[in-house]
């Protein structure tokens, strides 16, 4: 497919082939979705908002497929923000040594068509982005910008992502689901209010204990 940036057709034609439009139309969204094209539809550059956002992550799902269209997906984890933004269309990350199986840089090698979705799970976001890649060895420039040093594992070769096209999707249907590092300071603030309660607590039994003699009151067993 040609570069809409090129073409002069929307973006969104990257995945609204033919036969899709095709669908929409049976279906009854093809108008609106040509009413968001009109009005710039779709981006093809990194913006903040996308930048922050892939700082974030610590995870996202690699999309490739062979010269025949078979298609694979592969998971990618690491730091938050291992997925680095290079320039307002080029994404990289460090591919650490894992299974050996190389579907990935096979399939690259003979097809770079590729897609990353990216879920933030605990805020029901996810951000698909379509593009192309290639496998990247014996680059440590490239490398020495893409390693955290602090995280174990082996990187043993880049991957460079040209993005062609993103969008946003709605919330629906994603499950809340949260990091350990984001349910560690929603416990820490639950052990902090738990504290304030048991202070408030001891405060109160220390106000209310008598200070004299204790009275027993034998008629209703109340001391």
């Amino acid at each position: 497919m040609e570069d809409s940036r090129e073409t002069g057709a929307p973006i969104s034609d990257i995945a609204f082939t033919p036969a899709v439009k095709a669908v929409q139309e049976r279906k009854g969204s093809r108008k609106g979705y040509a009413k968001m094209e009109a009005k710039g539809g779709w981006n093809d550059i990194v913006t903040d908002d996308l930048a922050a956002f892939i700082e974030e992550r610590d995870s996202f799902y690699l999309g490739t497929a062979n010269a025949e269209g078979q298609p694979y997906i592969q998971h990618r984890g690491g730091k938050p923000g291992f997925l680095k933004v290079l320039d307002e269309t080029t994404l990289a990350f460090a591919d650490f040594k894992g299974n050996r199986q190389y579907i990935t840089a096979g399939n690259l090698a003979e097809n770079d068509k590729a897609y990353i979705f990216l879920m933030d799970y605990a805020n029901r976001r996810r951000i698909k982005i379509w593009g192309r890649a290639r496998v990247v060895e014996d680059d440590p420039d490239l490398m020495a910008r893409l390693v955290d040093l602090d995280y174990a594992a082996v990187p043993e070769q880049a991957i460079v992502f040209t993005l062609e096209a993103w969008d946003v999707n709605c919330p629906q249907h994603i499950t809340r689901r949260y990091t350990e590092a984001q349910l560690a300071d929603r416990v820490d603030g639950l052990k902090s209010r738990i504290a304030e309660l048991e202070a408030e607590r001891d405060d109160l039994r220390d106000r209310l204990s008598p200070t004299g003699t204790e009275r027993a009151v034998s008629a209703n067993g109340v001391i």
